[in-house]
């Protein structure tokens, strides 16, 4: 596996965005399918969900819940069609590199945790790039040897 990506990756994919272009290119770019893990998935779909929620209290927040059903079903039938494939994963391994992750790095850098899920992921998964659009969480994925082309 050549990369793994994070929900600000997987996000700009799926709604259109300021690095929705950047995203669109360096995925047409890759030679192999893009691979995901089911917690990744559920995070996209979570923060797509509940910003359609935010959007239905506040027409100024989020997006409408067609964007957001929208963004979703687009998602599923990239699955379907095996654009993205979910990878199988050992969740007691992604585990304890996440723990290992965040007693070296949460305590002076204060990463969320399911940034540390997924650049724990990536690296059980042996992926070389961290496909990311957040810094801090770039930050994490070169220090611990990845490379974050974006």
């Amino acid at each position: 596996m050549i990369a793994y990506p994070d929900t600000s990756f997987l996000c700009s994919m799926y709604r259109a965005q300021a690095n929705s272009p950047r995203a669109a290119a360096h995925f047409a770019a890759m030679p192999e399918a893009l691979h995901v893990a089911s917690p990744l998935l559920f995070e996209f779909r979570q923060s797509t969900r509940f910003q359609a929620w935010l959007h239905a209290k506040d027409a100024t927040k989020g997006f409408s819940r067609a964007q957001a059903q929208a963004s979703l079903a687009k998602l599923q039938a990239n699955l379907a069609a095996g654009v993205l494939v979910v990878a199988p994963v050992d969740w007691p391994d992604v585990a304890a590199i996440a723990e290992r992750l965040s007693a070296q790095h949460v305590w002076t850098e204060g990463h969320r945790g399911f940034d540390v899920l997924h650049v724990a992921t990536a690296l059980h998964l042996g992926a070389r790039e961290f496909l990311t659009f957040d810094g801090r969480q770039k930050q994490l994925a070169v220090a611990e040897g990845l490379t974050a082309p974006l």
